[in-house]
């Protein structure tokens, strides 16, 4: 069964419940983020990267720690590229399956990970702050830890469940259909929903910019939210 119908509907209760997650960005501003998690994966991202540079774009990368280390050549090509990256936990272990200790250690260990081996110094790993926890699951109290420990969650507002594989065309025309100004976009670049990734981005993207958005890093929508840009 798919929920693809649901989560426009989730996001309108989830968003002004949980003010301190970024949703979406401002509705001013023609701006979009288009997002990916479970990477990085050796084929996959790779495609997706292509497809990326062809359009002189930038996205944002929520990676698993376990992958980074298992392919550290695919970051260091994501990172070298200018794109956004941020965490999604060490294995995909769902934030509410652990104490808060051992979700703080993942966080901690991936962070690391991702500094290390795109070759940064520690003021820029402390700098990878954003977290979007595995299936969008957290609990009031995950959120108040991760603003404690200075890590920014970051959600979505459209999101094509793409992982269910529903084909290259569907998944797009959901893309297309729900995105407005502001929208986060989340597909997936991993073993899961990764197959389609690039025929997918490289559908809907140019139909995005014939309309008249800007896509944007994550950080950047932050920075429009905080009154910086």
């Amino acid at each position: 069964m798919q929920f693809a119908p649901l989560y426009p509907i989730l996001h309108k209760v989830l968003y002004p419940a949980f003010p301190a997650c970024l949703w979406q960005g401002s509705t001013d501003s023609p701006w979009i983020a288009l997002t990916f998690d479970d990477g990085p994966h050796p084929q996959h991202t790779l495609q997706v990267l292509e497809v990326l540079d062809r359009y002189q774009i930038k996205a944002s990368f929520f990676w698993l720690g376990l992958l980074v280390e298992r392919f550290p050549e695919v970051a260091r090509t994501v990172w070298q590229a200018g794109h956004g990256v941020a965490i999604h936990g060490y294995d995909h272990t769902m934030f509410t399956q652990m104490r808060l200790p051992q979700l703080k250690q993942s966080l901690d260990c991936t962070q690391q990970i991702i500094g290390e081996t795109c070759g940064l110094d520690p003021s820029a790993t402390a700098q990878i702050r954003d977290v979007r926890p595995p299936n969008g699951v957290f609990t009031p109290k995950i959120l108040s830890a991760l603003q404690q420990w200075n890590y920014r969650p970051v959600m979505w507002s459209v999101v094509p469940e793409d992982w269910t594989r529903p084909g290259v065309s569907i998944a797009a025309q959901r893309v297309l259909t729900q995105s407005r100004n502001g929208s986060v976009i989340v597909l997936h670049d991993g073993y899961t929903g990764g197959e389609d990734a690039a025929a997918t981005v490289d559908y809907f993207i140019p139909q995005l910019l014939d309309r008249g958005y800007q896509f944007v890093t994550i950080d950047r929508l932050w920075q429009q939210c905080q009154g910086q840009v």
